[in-house]
């Protein structure tokens, strides 16, 4: 049995597509929680003080000298993380106890042209420069190895149950009830609306889930809430629609979009970022500019398509995970 530190990206999150993630690595990593003694940190709220650390050192031991520490997923390294308020909330005063981690799924948020020297000192520091680092997409990956660490793209951990037989078991053809998202941070309400307008046209039950905590009140602004039907705000409540029958997902979520996938509903994402672009050229899965609803949404709803997911090497995942012995 092996101590495990996962540092958590869904605690202290708002975005709920952070549990999606999580929940993903432990479906399809199972023998790594099966067979270990799993602890978790949490990585938007900051490590424990220096003082701390000093004052409670034997306790604070189990995490440090954990034999395996994984960073789970999301945007959660970025070129400048002299930002106020990173992702991975930690800095190179307060980074001892995490020191040796490795990357599972991790991606890269861009927020200079490239990592400035104190970046690169910080991620020297806390990075394991041993084992190969899992990645989500080819820049993140370009990225650590331009600083030195090894790393392979397994894309995101989302995608690693959506093999070929899976995807053949999703629907073709569109089903009675649809449910959407929205986000609050990425406003566009002449197409936010637009989407809403032709999901209404062409499903008998219209849903609409809150994967972060600010979408319902962007969708009262733009929508009247008496013909949508909200559904409860958490993964259990989002889990329970998607296990119906005959439910499709369309929306500007990516994670949201991709749980759909994973409970094998048809699912159009919405791209309104560079993510579900970036992911969607890789793994093809149905994708459509939010500039492009007016004119291949309605279409796409009711043509007749089979859910392809490529560009997801899955032996090259299980090498990945063969590294360590668990």
């Amino acid at each position: 049995m092996r101590n495990i530190l996962l540092l958590d990206t869904s605690v202290g999150s708002l975005n709920q597509g952070d549990d999606i993630i999580n929940i993903s690595i432990k479906k399809n990593w199972k023998e790594l929680f099966e067979r270990n003694y799993v602890m978790r940190l949490a990585t938007h709220t900051p490590m424990y003080t220096t003082f701390q650390s000093f004052l409670y050192k034997d306790k604070l031991s189990v995490f440090k000298n954990a034999d395996y520490k994984f960073l789970c997923g999301t945007n959660a390294l970025y070129t400048n993380m002299l930002r106020p308020l990173p992702t991975w909330n930690i800095n190179i005063i307060n980074c001892g106890l995490v020191g040796g981690t490795i990357c599972l799924g991790a991606g890269i948020g861009i927020n200079s042209q490239k990592a400035n020297i104190y970046t690169r000192i910080l991620y020297d520091k806390v990075l394991n420069h041993d084992f190969t680092h899992s990645v989500r997409d080819n820049k993140t990956k370009e990225f650590l190895e331009k600083l030195g660490f090894k790393a392979e793209n397994t894309g995101c951990p989302t995608l690693w149950g959506l093999t070929p037989e899976h995807c053949q078991s999703i629907p073709k053809r569109k089903g009675n009830t649809v449910v959407f998202t929205l986000t609050y941070y990425e406003k566009d309400q002449k197409n936010d609306k637009l989407m809403i307008d032709i999901l209404c046209r062409n499903y008998d039950q219209v849903l609409f889930w809150p994967q972060c905590i600010k979408d319902l009140e962007y969708l009262s602004t733009i929508y009247d809430l008496k013909k949508i039907r909200v559904i409860s705000p958490t993964i259990e409540g989002y889990d329970m629609v998607l296990s119906g029958e005959g439910v499709d997902y369309v929306g500007n979520r990516l994670h949201g979009g991709i749980f759909a996938l994973q409970h094998k509903c048809r699912s159009i994402i919405i791209s309104i970022d560079y993510r579900a672009e970036r992911m969607s050229a890789d793994y093809s899965f149905e994708c459509i500019k939010r500039e492009d609803i007016s004119s291949e949404l309605d279409k796409k709803i009711n043509a007749n398509w089979s859910t392809v997911i490529t560009g997801i090497d899955f032996s090259k995942i299980e090498s990945w995970k063969g590294q360590f012995k668990i």
